[in-house]
């Protein structure tokens, strides 16, 4: 437990990592700390930068008010962690998606079997991890999209994987950075708002992909639920 505290002040100077067992990751973390559990090691992530941290609150308020107002499922962020079968690694992804059909596999502690959806923003620790090991995984585990963000400086990139028929994920292409997802219906993302100094205000973005009508709705439905 004493290790265990050491590396976790030790954070905000690189990276640590830490023989443990799963049992021993359970029991002896700060439930708040970021940190995964892969391959009998438990990883203790640097604390975010602010454009990390401003691109995932702005993706988590955004995706949060679609997927509420549509009813089509919970988004969660991490420290959360995903444990696809009792002897898979334990991932805490940036964001992860359930759609309505499969809430069941969330508990108080973990989603036990894969996001629908999952997101990661790509630190300068992460990238190798984000491109291959996560991504092999996510795949193999049958996680339906991975959207991957790289929002630094000489990068800006955005990747969008979905898993075919045949379980392997193959990218789609942008047109003018705009991606439409396959998971949430009628959902679509402009890529290049993530890359703005100043990002978009989530429910303008969200007033943009659903359209003046349904902004109206969904106006209508807060102020209703403000005066219940």
């Amino acid at each position: 437990m004493v290790v265990v505290k050491e590396l976790e002040q030790q954070t905000e100077r690189q990276e640590q990592r830490i023989a443990m067992s799963y049992e021993q990751f359970l029991t002896e973390l700060n439930e708040d700390a970021h940190a995964e559990w892969i391959n009998g090691e438990t990883i203790i992530f640097m604390p975010p930068n602010r454009k990390h941290q401003a691109v995932v609150s702005f993706l988590i308020a955004l995706l949060r008010t679609f997927a509420e107002f549509f009813q089509l499922g919970e988004v969660l962020a991490a420290p959360f962690e995903m444990k696809v079968s009792p002897d898979s690694n334990g991932r805490e992804p940036d964001i992860l998606f359930i759609a309505r059909r499969n809430l069941a596999r969330i508990t108080d502690q973990k989603l036990e079997g894969p996001a629908d959806l999952l997101i990661e923003v790509i630190s300068k620790e992460s990238a190798s991890r984000d491109r291959s090991d996560k991504f092999y995984e996510y795949q193999d585990a049958g996680v339906r999209e991975y959207w991957l963000f790289d929002p630094r400086p000489r990068r800006k990139r955005a990747d969008f994987w979905v898993l075919d028929d045949q379980g392997f994920y193959r990218p789609v292409p942008l047109e003018k950075g705009i991606y439409h997802s396959t998971v949430l219906p009628n959902f679509w993302l402009n890529t290049n708002w993530l890359w703005q100094d100043e990002l978009p205000d989530p429910l303008s973005a969200f007033a943009r992909i659903v359209g003046p009508d349904t902004l109206i709705a969904f106006l209508q439905k807060m102020k209703e639920e403000d005066l219940q």
